[in-house]
């Protein structure tokens, strides 16, 4: 390890050698945390840094944020990490508790809508007995009193039926904010709410919903050494990552549906006559995810190159969704193998 005590000419250098040393990366978090050791070699943050690395030991990340938050320093980068992440945690416990709202108040639906059914089947049910009653009573009753009966018959009658009509316009009111608030709650649970794709239990379903003798064809795209990126990175800017690559996919792959199907992966659904150009239109978005210029957005620093890697199967909807994705995962595999950023489609 670089000893603390650097003279200031040689301080630029000492900063490389340093992190270099410690394995980091030269992002101005990193060169900052250096800065401030090398630049005071009698100082506490010096005085501590040269504690954890005696005997040759490397700072980890941990470490090093420790050590700022510690001796106060200004890690702008890493706050704006933690505040991105602590801001898309924010975004998935809102998505869950939406979703949570609307089941609940689609089941207190269901069962206002069950209480007013069985309500008027037991009001219909009162009614024709009066009905029945009163029909006897006129029998038995005089041609005069007969008719005042009928009269009252018939006022209740229409009383009966505008009640039974409101209670139907409500019902039928009811009826339709419940199938807005299941549609709304269907649509959260089929949303994945970082990259605001389809997930995998959309993806799967709209997959079950097509035709058997349908011609499809399913791509698995898988964004190469993305642990790079979070290693390097943090997690934060490999979430922001996920969501501009997720977003390049379903930009350039017009005729298809893309979703996130777990991590870094993605699925894309093709069917009809999409499939023949299946392979162009992966290829297409691979090259729209290479052409990118990925930045730390705080501190607009490169992330180096980004690419994916894709594997396609073609079949028809008839065939089990988990022969198909084997198959395409086969592809995917291979195309890692040669090399990545590149498409292969299963023969």
């Amino acid at each position: 390890m670089t000893p603390i005590g650097i003279a200031p000419s040689d301080l630029f250098d000492a900063i490389g050698t340093f992190l270099a040393d410690h394995h980091l990366s030269p992002e101005p978090a990193n060169y900052a945390f250096a800065y401030t050791v090398l630049s005071d070699p009698a100082g506490p943050l010096a005085r501590a840094v040269a504690e954890i690395t005696d005997g040759g030991i490397r700072l980890s990340r941990e470490d090093i944020r420790n050590l700022g938050v510690g001796a106060g320093g200004d890690w702008a980068p890493w706050r704006a990490a933690d505040a991105a992440r602590a801001e898309l945690a924010d975004h998935v416990a809102a998505a869950n508790q939406r979703a949570d709202q609307l089941i609940a108040r689609a089941d207190l639906q269901v069962s206002g809508f069950s209480d007013l059914v069985r309500a008027m089947h037991a009001e219909t049910t009162g009614f024709g007995r009066n009905l029945e009653e009163s029909a006897a009573a006129i029998r038995r009753a005089d041609p005069l009193a007969g008719g005042d009966e009928l009269a009252r018959l018939t006022g209740a009658m229409i009383e009966r039926v505008r009640s039974s009509e409101q209670r139907l316009a409500a019902a039928e009111q009811e009826a339709d904010e419940l199938r807005r608030a299941l549609d709304e709650a269907r649509d959260c649970a089929r949303l994945d709410p970082l990259t605001e794709l389809t997930n995998r239990r959309g993806f799967d379903e709209a997959f079950g919903a097509l035709s058997p003798d349908t011609p499809i064809a399913i791509a698995l795209c898988d964004i190469d050494h993305f642990k790079r990126v979070n290693d390097e990175f943090g997690h934060a800017v490999g979430d922001r990552v996920l969501r501009a690559v997720g977003q390049t996919l379903a930009g350039a792959v017009e005729h298809g549906l893309v979703a996130r199907y777990g991590g870094e992966e993605f699925a894309v659904l093709m069917s009809g006559p999409a499939v023949a150009s299946a392979r162009d239109a992966l290829d297409r978005a691979r090259g729209a995810v290479a052409a990118r210029r990925f930045r730390v957005r705080d501190t607009d620093m490169p992330i180096g190159e980004v690419t994916i890697s894709g594997g396609i199967a073609i079949g028809r909807a008839a065939d089990a969704l988990e022969a198909l994705y084997a198959v395409a995962d086969a592809a995917l595999y291979e195309a890692k193998a040669n090399g990545r950023n590149r498409v292969i489609c299963a023969a």
